[in-house]
């Protein structure tokens, strides 16, 4: 759990550039409806169990729930030094996965407790004015960025620091300098933020029962624990960890492959969760809120089940075939191939899109890197 949870009361390091190196080989570069599809959320699997509480009428188990949220205060962390807020109607949320190796994560996807924690998956959801429509734009985790000053977990101030990778952020002052460090690159006001760890991830896709996807070819990486042929398969919590989490078993072994895979999975069960019926039982339906919950970490705009019930009311109108999803335009970094770097014009007409509230235009990705795992998995 990051330093800087702190259980609502009341209610039911410097930066670390380490990680897996990889070097490339050559050049790196039925609409479905229904009632039951809930949160575009879901899709960034960080918050799939507590959103599927959207217009269910829990009231009753709402205080025994209230009690699993762990929440940061990121305005009263941040000040007054942010983007302004954007008063068009829509929304920016930034969806985190941390890849701490503490507590019940040490034994999951692979390295070891090192005491640190890093934000291993970073997505900026923008939900558009009218909440029927939404963006997926994907961070690298090893885009070399400007991180601006922060304050870690003990209070201490942390200076500026120039070309290190995006993750050291939350490294450096947890889920606060995270956020403040997309502010910085982006210039658009981050309104909530959500946080999820492996575990949590792990027992939630257990609990829904697993997720379909196939495989277009073999995916072995023994570093994520993940051995799958090609071809159809339903995986369990363990698995699915390891799709989200594996950058050596496709692609061209780098973080752009995994978000790649990432992207297909999330759109996956986003479509699956429409379909299984899970809200037809309230037992298992608790049994999705309660592990929702305890794994995780919201803004404390958001830090309560009414407030988040009330917040996934509002997006119940999104499934995937209403979501663009792309990755930030980066570049290999030609005197580092496991590094990339900004496509900084081609990025601020991203950025430019979501503060207008507009679609991403697809010249903004064209010729960036990708990874090359593009169509490995599918629904």
């Amino acid at each position: 759990m990051p330093a800087e949870r702190e259980p609502n009361p009341g209610i039911a390091d410097k930066a670390t550039t380490s990680g897996p190196r990889h070097r490339a080989k050559g050049h790196r570069h039925r609409h479905r409806g229904g009632r039951r599809r809930r949160a575009l959320l879901v899709t960034a699997w960080t918050a799939a169990g507590v959103l599927l509480l959207g217009g269910t009428g829990l009231g009753v188990v709402y205080f025994k729930l209230n009690g699993n949220i762990h929440s940061v205060d990121l305005n009263q962390m941040l000040g007054g030094h942010r983007p302004a807020k954007v008063d068009n109607g829509s929304q920016n949320i930034l969806v985190l996965g941390s890849d701490s190796r503490s507590g019940g994560n040490e034994k999951l996807g692979g390295g070891a407790d090192d005491g640190t924690a890093r934000s291993d998956t970073a997505m900026i959801v923008h939900v558009y004015k009218g909440h029927k429509r939404a963006s997926v734009v994907s961070i690298p985790r090893d885009t070399l960025v400007d991180r601006p000053e922060c304050t870690d977990s003990k209070g201490a101030a942390q200076p500026a620091a120039s070309g290190v990778m995006f993750n050291s952020a939350y490294s450096t002052g947890g889920a606060a300098c995270a956020v403040k460090t997309v502010e910085s690159i982006t210039g658009i006001r981050m309104d909530h933020f959500v946080e999820v760890d492996f575990a949590g991830f792990q027992k939630l896709i257990d609990d829904l029962g697993g997720v379909r996807v196939t495989t277009t070819r073999d995916i072995h990486d023994p570093d994520s624990h993940l051995d799958l042929k090609a071809g159809a398969h339903t995986l369990d919590g363990e698995q699915a960890l390891g799709l989200v989490r594996t950058r050596h078993g496709v692609g061209d072994g780098s973080d752009l492959g995994r978000i790649q895979l990432q992207q297909a999975f999330m759109k996956a069960l986003v479509d699956q969760v429409g379909q299984i019926g899970v809200l037809t039982s309230p037992s298992k339906l608790y049994d999705l809120a309660d592990t929702g919950t305890k794994a995780v970490t919201t803004d404390s705009d958001l830090a309560s089940v009414k407030k988040l019930v009330s917040f996934a009311g509002g997006l119940k109108g999104i499934d995937s075939s209403r979501m663009n999803m792309v990755t930030t335009p980066v570049r290999y970094d030609p005197a580092n191939p496991n590094r990339v770097l900004l496509e900084k014009d081609k990025a601020q007409v991203v950025w430019d899109a979501l503060k207008n509230d507009r679609p991403i235009p697809a010249s903004a990705t064209e010729d960036a890197a990708t990874g090359q795992a593009d169509g490995v998995v599918t629904g």
